[in-house]
């Protein structure tokens, strides 16, 4: 796909992103991330989706695939180089989360597309965008530096979503509405996956099995998988 294509799909995508709550109060809640080297010779994205038991914050399951991307980095355009390995990865789930927490952002993204609305968008499942950095707009006011300190992020006029501040004297962090859920749902579940980190349980937990996965791939690419005791479903894929 080129990338006048890859934008044009990606309007297509963003004009059926949903900004409203339309899901039932979640039993399971999953986390997505990746891992990757830019610089990587072999351009391999490891991607890592976990489900947490809502209540207790505990991992259930986790699944994690390594391939190749299929499209090149392009800032603004990361959905189309995480996305394919992403789903596939929660394509070898066989509990399936009712909504997902994902590293990255929503609808604040120039295009109103960031990689937690692509994924939603192409499940067809609630997701919220946790950034760790702002991409685009900035926020109204400085932060206490108290936890829980919270204030918009604003561009073009709108709100894209909420600068967090989720631990003290940590850099806070971006929340936006993915798909099927509004902003202020999107920060009280987020606030709900909190424990005693600066991220969230469910993009912590992804993050650690993204991690996990790459370095098994790296000293065992035949046999790696991301250390869950399903190791069956954990098992990665090897580029073909």
């Amino acid at each position: 796909m080129k990338v006048k294509d890859a934008i044009l799909k990606q309007k297509e995508l963003a004009a059926k992103i949903l900004l409203k709550d339309d899901f039932n109060p979640p039993k399971w809640i999953g986390g997505m991330d990746v891992s990757c080297n830019l610089y990587d010779p072999k351009k391999m994205i490891y991607a890592a989706v976990v489900v947490l038991d809502a209540k207790t914050m505990d991992v259930v399951e986790r699944a994690a695939v390594a391939e190749k991307q299929t499209f090149p980095y392009v800032p603004g355009l990361l959905g189309f180089r995480e996305a394919p390995a992403l789903v596939h990865a929660f394509e070898k789930l066989t509990k399936k989360p009712d909504l997902i927490l994902v590293d990255g952002h929503g609808i604040s993204h120039p295009r109103g597309l960031g990689i937690a609305s692509h994924i939603g968008a192409v499940l067809n499942i609630p997701t919220i965008g946790v950034a760790k950095s702002i991409l685009v707009g900035e926020v109204e006011q400085p932060l206490s530096e108290d936890p829980g300190s919270q204030a918009p992020l604003t561009w073009k006029n709108q709100t894209i979503a909420m600068a967090y501040r989720s631990k003290a004297r940590c850099n806070p962090l971006y929340i936006s509405a993915g798909h099927r859920i509004t902003l202020a749902s999107a920060v009280k579940i987020v606030e709900r996956c909190l424990k005693k980190y600066r991220l969230p349980e469910p993009t912590r937990q992804a993050h650690l099995a993204a991690n996990s996965c790459r370095l098994n791939f790296m000293n065992e690419p035949e046999r790696a998988f991301c250390g869950s005791p399903r190791a069956d479903r954990d098992r990665v894929h090897s580029p073909v």
